[in-house]
């Protein structure tokens, strides 16, 4: 008896999939090209000015990105869930004054850092069940809870204000201290940096946010508890944010009510300009964190130029910009490419 061999059909990869690491492959070559932008900017800044990246001028640009770094990362975390917190400028506010009048109550500076990041957390617990259980959308919670932590925030703090003074030197003398020309600060950006990285690498947890963000209903389907997702997306930059606020108060030794005001704005446009793309699913950690390294750079770049300073917002303003568009330019070109390859391959299965 003959036996008919059939050739098993070819596996067809989901175009959600595909579309995930060609958005993948065109991120990665984005970080390299800020990584290289952000490089070629410095080396033009020390060519006209050789005092740019003296020992206290390096320790400087690490200072100055280590905590748009730590916050741009935590809303890393929920923009690739599609989501947005734009409470995070208000919490860091909050969060940097708690520690503050913990520490000038007397009270112990780890226990002080450990109470705003608890502080940051109950506000992205707040967010994150209001948009993951509520159902609320995020861009309207996230607004509501900035007002409502920055009017908290006010009527708290009033006219008073949180000095150097009123700090342990020990605590602003971490703020601003370090080993040579590398914060101790910037460490701390680094590990949480790297820790963050490592999850949403190697863990199921950070898998399951990207899947999220790239096709929500399609992770509900596949049994991806999604609100549960969200909601540790939330929780974990309000944490971030929280501790961010103390290392704020041991950087500058000075916070009052109106701390934090705007940044939210900052943090998106460094999120975005690292190439995590707004619509999720898409991006890393380490993008966000080129993308605050870029920002505070290009503020420090042109001062050490002799430009006005006035120049950054409108700079900024213009990065973001650029940023999205190149976004949406790359989900044009991928969906067109999907496309194709799904004609291609329908007509392979009809010849075979």
């Amino acid at each position: 008896m003959t036996v008919t061999g059939h050739t098993p059909a070819p596996t067809v990869e989901p175009g959600s999939a595909v579309e995930t690491r060609l958005l993948d492959r065109v991120f990665k070559l984005r970080e390299l090209a800020i990584l290289a932008v952000l490089l070629l900017m410095i080396a033009v800044t020390q060519a006209d000015n050789g005092e740019f990246l003296s020992a206290q001028g390096v320790k400087d640009l690490l200072l100055n990105a280590t905590i748009l770094v730590l916050v741009a990362s935590g809303q890393a975390l929920v923009v690739i869930t599609r989501n947005v917190d734009l409470s995070v400028g208000s919490v860091l506010g909050l969060t940097a004054f708690a520690a503050g009048d913990f520490l000038h109550g007397g009270g112990n500076a780890l226990v002080a850092v450990l109470l705003a990041v608890a502080l940051g957390i109950g506000c992205g617990l707040l967010n994150g069940a209001l948009v993951s259980l509520g159902r609320v959308p995020a861009l309207v919670v996230t607004l509501g809870t900035l007002y409502i932590v920055r009017g908290a925030d006010s009527i708290w703090v009033g006219a008073r204000q949180i000095t150097a003074s009123d700090l342990p030197d020990a605590f602003t003398d971490f703020g601003s201290g370090g080993l040579s020309a590398v914060p101790y600060l910037a460490l701390i950006a680094l590990a949480v940096l790297v820790a963050t990285a490592y999850y949403l690498r190697n863990f199921g947890g950070g898998r399951e946010l990207y899947a999220l963000g790239s096709n929500p209903e399609a992770a509900r389907l596949a049994g991806i508890p999604v609100r549960r997702r969200v909601l540790a997306a939330y929780v974990a930059c309000g944490a971030l944010t929280g501790l961010a606020g103390a290392l704020y108060l041991a950087r500058f030794g000075n916070v009052d009510s109106s701390t934090g005001s705007g940044y939210e704005l900052t943090v998106v446009s460094a999120v975005v300009v690292g190439g995590v793309a707004f619509t999720g699913g898409s991006g890393s950690v380490y993008g966000a964190a080129l993308g605050a390294l870029l920002l505070t750079t290009v503020g420090s770049v042109l001062p050490a130029l002799g430009v006005s300073s006035v120049w950054v917002l409108a700079i900024n303003g213009v990065l973001l910009v650029l940023a999205i568009a190149v976004d949406r330019i790359v989900a044009l070109r991928v969906a067109r490419a999907l496309k194709k390859r799904a004609v291609q391959t329908r007509r392979d299965l009809r010849h075979d």
